[in-house]
């Protein structure tokens, strides 16, 4: 038994390793000099640690700009879509009506559809609404995520219906069911759809490079893309860049990481 578990532990660490590679290659990149960094064979620790990369990378672009409106838009863009998850959760998993089954599966069928696919509709309909490089084209469309819905809807289906009878007998309307019985015994799972909205409206680079055009509209990931050139790629500012661009999202999870695996863990679970 002593044998299968060190084994399994020397398997995860393996694992933890694989994962941890690309981000220590990305800060002993962000350290080298221009000229060590596509060096073959490849060079690991660079000869001088130049940590002027950073100051570089963040002057190379007004970087400044780009993290107000990628702040500013994941912090409202999370908050759309935990208050629109939640409503459209609770009334699935507490609601009779007729054709709820139907409707539901066809929330969960446009998650199969790609970005790329409602890209150009999309496009026309911001275009007609005038909100092109606006804040409204890179919030209001991610006001809703089914995968945020289905997850609170898994996570209230499993809380005891005995709860919800006690709370309409004592006469709490279901406004008052959800924010004061529901939402402290859900934390978990809203923290949980918090970081994953959050993750993703950080990191999206299709979406704000299409809808947005001038540099006071633009967002971290597609400035990141100023070190790519035609004919060469500054990977060493580049990196740079993408460390101080990464960290916000690792500090999150970092402090959410425990509600994060309680919230997968316990959904769907009666």
């Amino acid at each position: 038994m002593k044998i299968k578990r060190n084994l399994l532990y020397l398997f995860l660490l393996a694992g933890a390793f694989l994962m941890a590679v690309p981000f220590i290659w990305m800060l002993l990149t962000s350290l080298k000099a221009p000229d060590e960094v596509l060096t073959i064979p490849p060079k690991l620790l660079p000869s001088v640690l130049n940590f002027k990369n950073y100051s570089y990378a963040f002057a190379a672009a007004p970087f400044g700009i780009y993290f107000l409106n990628s702040f500013l838009v994941t912090a409202v863009s999370t908050f759309l879509q935990v208050v629109t998850s939640a409503l459209a959760a609770y009334a699935f998993a507490r609601f009779e009506f007729r054709g709820k089954k139907i409707l539901f599966l066809l929330f969960l069928g446009t998650m199969m559809i790609p970005i790329e696919v409602t890209l150009v509709p999309n496009y026309i309909i911001l275009k007609n609404l005038g909100w092109l490089d606006t804040y409204m084209a890179l919030i209001i469309p991610w006001a809703v995520s089914v995968f945020g819905i289905f997850l609170m809807r898994q996570f209230f289906i499993s809380l005891p219906k005995e709860l919800f009878d006690q709370a309409q007998i004592d006469g709490c309307t279901h406004w008052q069911i959800l924010w004061k019985i529901v939402f402290p015994i859900s934390r978990p799972v809203f923290i949980t759809v918090s970081v994953f909205s959050m993750v993703g409206s950080w990191n999206s680079f299709l979406w704000p490079l299409i809808m947005t055009s001038s540099e006071s509209m633009r967002t971290v990931p597609v400035g990141l893309a100023y070190f790519s050139f035609e004919y060469a790629t500054r990977y060493h500012l580049m990196m740079a860049a993408a460390l101080f661009a990464t960290l916000p999202v690792i500090i999150v999870y970092f402090f959410a990481q425990k509600y994060f695996i309680e919230g997968i863990a316990t959904t769907g679970m009666k």
